[in-house]
């Protein structure tokens, strides 16, 4: 009997406040990233700090009642996972406000950190805690990739 193929567990991943505001419009060319977080294709991890900044950061580009459906709808995804960093590392000393997007994927065994921010480029010279960083655009050739292969 021939075994059955097992499914592909959706990507992990925690997105900095620059590129979350870059999915989210429903014009955007990179929203078909967020819909994939919709779908549950992608799993995006965020902690209370990052839900208080995507907050704090929309409601200086849109208007308030957009950003509240916005963050309900964000809630309610089928496609998020909300941990609690215990620990700070503390590795990104040039902008230590970054560090929240690190604790958080530390702390969730994130698959990767995406964004567009070059304090992140730190994380390649700390072998431990291992921290994978993309940009907006390495993650669309990963997910470009990823769909080829899954192609007959």
């Amino acid at each position: 009997m021939a075994k059955r193929p097992q499914p592909i567990s959706p990507m992990r991943l925690v997105i900095d406040t620059n590129v979350w505001l870059v999915i989210i419009p429903a014009y955007s060319k990179y929203a078909f990233i967020y819909n994939q977080i919709k779908s549950g294709s992608l799993t995006i991890i965020i902690s209370n700090e990052i839900l208080f900044e995507y907050e704090e950061l929309m409601k200086q580009r849109y208007p308030s009642i957009s950003v509240n459906v916005e963050i309900r709808e964000l809630l309610s995804l089928e496609g998020i996972e909300f941990v609690k960093p215990e620990f700070r590392w503390n590795l990104i000393a040039a902008d230590p406000d970054d560090n929240k997007f690190v604790d958080c994927a530390i702390a969730a065994n994130a698959d990767y950190i995406i964004t567009n921010d070059n304090h992140f480029s730190v994380l390649k010279n700390i072998p431990f805690p291992r921290v994978n960083v993309l940009t907006l655009q390495q993650l669309i050739t990963v997910l470009i990739n990823n769909q080829n292969q899954l192609i007959p």
